[in-house]
Order: structure tokens, then C-alpha cells, then sequence
């Protein structure tokens, strides 16, 4: 299991994955409050890649494809990466029906956590999960995530205002790196070298 970073060649498969895993993932999709927007895998991701590329090189977010094998399962970005006195960032992720339960989403978040502690020199990372969200609440639980609060209609999901429970970790917290306190066994390369 590992991340690396996201390459316009990606496309086709997470187009396939958003496709095939519907079902699973739309109840936690971003959606535009306009109903503007199409279905995520029903256009080219290439567009919404080079974008992400164009914030991993500009600094302000931090793009991940999550592997099982070598095999690209699902997608963790980094965003709202902030200097200064703040030195805080945020994770948000999905994976397919047929990686979940698996160790991929905790072992993916670590690997992203103990970079931008490690590598970028964060001092915060946080994740907000909507209430219902079960898989990706043990997640936060397996990583040994700090519960700050509820944000009432933080984020327009699945065509609604949606409130969602934050959790975060600080660079103090996490002394021993968290992919040693997730104890996660990784792919081959799985390290996320930002290129």
C-alpha cells in the first residue's frame, strides 16, 4: 500500500474507478451548491489533474494517487496548504468499494501526514468527515486523530449543506511519525517522492 503522486496518465483509471463505485462514493461527494458540474467520471479528469498539478508546484495543495500493489485504488489530496504562522494543511480522500477495509485509507493518510510534517515542516493537519461517514470515522480513529468539533454546513455534498465532524493532529502528537503508529506494511516505493 502507498501514495504517490498523481500523473496526467491517471486519468483513465480514476475516470473508470469514479464510474464503476457510484453507488459508494456519492453520498460523499463535493457537489456545486448550483447543481452546476458534471458526475465525477463522466468527463476527463485530465483537466482537474493538470489543475492539481498546477497547485502541487505552486504549493498549495499536495496531489495523491492511493495504491494497493501498484494498483491505483482511490485518490487523497492535500489542500489549503498554509505557511507562516500557521503551517496547517488539510486531507480529503476516497477509495474504491473493493479497497475499503483494507488498510489503504489509514496507511495512504499517514504516509501523507508524516510528509507534510517531515517534508513541508506543517505543524497541523486536520480532516473533516461528515457524522454518518462510518469507514472513513474509523480512519481517523485507527490514525489516533483528535476530535475539535462539529462545523454545521461546512461542505455542499451530495446536493446539500452537510455538517461535518473535524479531526486533527499536530506535529507534537505525532513525535514517532504516524505510519509507525498506524504500524501499516507499505508497497515497494510507496513513499510519496513529490515531484
Amino acid at each position: 500500500m502507498g501514495i504517490r503522486v498523481i500523473r496526467l496518465s491517471d486519468a483513465p483509471v480514476l475516470e473508470q474507478l469514479l464510474r464503476e463505485n457510484r453507488d459508494w462514493l456519492q453520498p460523499w461527494e463535493a457537489t456545486h451548491p448550483s447543481g452546476a458540474g458534471a458526475v465525477p467520471g463522466s468527463v476527463s479528469m485530465r483537466p482537474t489533474i493538470k489543475a492539481m498539478r498546477r497547485q502541487l508546484r505552486s504549493g498549495s495543495g499536495a496531489p495523491f494517487v492511493i495504491t494497493i500493489g501498484g494498483a491505483v485504488v482511490g485518490q487523497l489530496s492535500v489542500s489549503e496548504i498554509s505557511g507562516g504562522a500557521l503551517r496547517s494543511a488539510q486531507l480529503g480522500y476516497w477509495v474504491a468499494r473493493s479497497a475499503a477495509g483494507r488498510g489503504a485509507t489509514p496507511t495512504a493518510c499517514a504516509l501523507a501526514i508524516d510528509y507534510l510534517f517531515g517534508e513541508l515542516g506543517m505543524h497541523r493537519v486536520e480532516i473533516c468527515i461528515r457524522p454518518e461517514n462510518a469507514p472513513s470515522l474509523r480512519v481517523v480513529e485507527k490514525l489516533g486523530l483528535r476530535y475539535e468539533g462539529r462545523r454545521a454546513a461546512y461542505i455542499h455534498i451530495d446536493g446539500a449543506w452537510r455538517d461535518h465532524d473535524c479531526f486533527a493532529i499536530t506535529v507534537e502528537e505525532a513525535e514517532q511519525g504516524m505510519l509507525s503508529r498506524l504500524g501499516a506494511s507499505l508497497d515497494a516505493g510507496a513513499r510519496p517522492p513529490v515531484q
